[in-house]
């Protein structure tokens, strides 16, 4: 028992360890920019990430954690293909990576078809609970598509003030649900984000004046201003 939920709780922690690692990298180069950015290594992350944090989920018998991943998986794939990174990797993958959730999903079903139940009525997890776990992981998943609208607006792949807005309040739910659950995968992986989240608001709303701010000073230190200023 005690081993299966050491493998359990393993792979939830490599999921987590690459959501976490995929908003370290796009926090360290927002923070070079000044500015947010969406970079496509972030999107490579988050679709290894998903289908770890999916089968995560499964083994749990948590239907709030695999109702986050459905839909931003192929968000995911969206994202990665307006980088181009997506034609950058070999037909096999891209194929598998399409094809890879229905028949994962088909062949739990027919192995394991006394889980089906336990998605919705786990004894361990009281239904008000799992409503607003659920609530949590929506909101969640809903900053993805608000990502992708805003992408499909713009051509490219951006990810605008509303996503991380929403990212904190889906955050926050969660935590709480995790709190309660006695869940360390998605309280750890959840808190780190937070941060980030708000790290990322801040950018998003002070960015373009500390940027301002520091070609001013460039001009300053070149003597640019200066010498217009006495011409």
């Amino acid at each position: 028992m005690w081993n299966n939920n050491y493998l359990i709780f393993g792979l939830g922690f490599l999921a987590q360890l690459l959501f976490s690692s995929r908003m370290l990298v796009q926090w360290i180069l927002s923070e070079r920019a000044r500015k947010v950015v969406s970079p496509q290594i972030y999107w490579q992350l988050s679709i290894a990430a998903s289908v770890v944090m999916a089968a995560y989920g499964w083994l749990r018998h948590d239907f709030a954690i695999i109702l986050g991943q459905i839909l931003t998986y192929f968000i995911y794939i969206y994202n990665l293909k307006l980088h181009d990174g997506w034609r950058q990797m070999a037909l096999w993958l891209r194929v598998l990576s399409y094809l890879l959730p229905l028949p994962a999903l088909v062949l739990f079903l027919i192995f394991n078809p006394q889980h089906l139940d336990t998605l919705f009525t786990n004894q361990n997890i009281p239904m008000i609970l799992l409503v607003w776990g659920s609530i949590g992981q929506v909101v969640f998943t809903m900053r993805f598509v608000y990502q992708w609208q805003a992408a499909r607006k713009s051509h490219e792949s951006v990810l605008p003030l509303g996503f991380w807005n929403i990212s904190l309040c889906g955050s926050l739910m969660i935590i709480s649900y995790a709190l309660y659950r006695h869940d360390p995968v998605l309280l750890v992986g959840q808190s780190f984000g937070a941060a980030i989240y708000g790290r990322n608001i801040w950018l998003s709303t002070h960015g373009s004046s500390v940027r301002s701010s520091a070609s001013l000073n460039s001009l300053y230190d070149k003597g640019i201003i200066q010498g217009k200023s006495g011409s």
